[in-house]
């Protein structure tokens, strides 16, 4: 696991390999479910879906998502999506970002939120294209 990957695990609330739960989950930091969960998700911190893991929800309202289990369910997160090897996604997903591993399993619709206007590459002249790319890093 690289030093990006490493998760301050002091801050993560888990719901064990044993624990089957259902209702409704509202929390702030991030949550590691290893269990499995059937309901509704509605969280302003982090969920991580574990291999083993079931999730089966109306809908999940996340920062971010990170999969490796089985998801089922509509998703939306704030930030970024990452769906990663092995992991089974059945739902519409809808993020700022997305990232699909090779052996995900993924079935639904993907949209993609926080997009800054659509840019027509083709009809805006060199120069224009160059001065916002300047302005973008820094140069400008």
């Amino acid at each position: 696991m690289s030093k990006r990957e490493r998760i301050d695990n002091s801050n993560i609330v888990v719901l064990g390999r044993t624990t089957s739960f259902t209702g409704i989950l509202k929390f702030e930091t991030t949550l590691r479910i290893q269990g499995s969960f059937k309901g509704t998700i509605e969280a302003s911190g982090a969920l991580i879906v574990d291999r083993d893991a079931v999730v089966e929800a109306d809908h999940i309202t996340v920062s971010s998502l990170t999969v490796y289990g089985s998801i089922s369910g509509t998703v939306h997160a704030a930030d970024k999506v990452d769906m990663m090897s092995g992991a089974r996604v059945h739902g519409d997903v809808s993020a700022a970002r997305l990232r699909i591993a090779d052996g995900v399993l993924f079935e639904g619709k993907c949209k993609m939120t926080n997009v800054e206007k659509d840019v027509e590459i083709f009809q805006r002249p060199i120069e224009e294209i160059k001065a916002d790319l300047q302005r973008v890093n820094g140069r400008a």
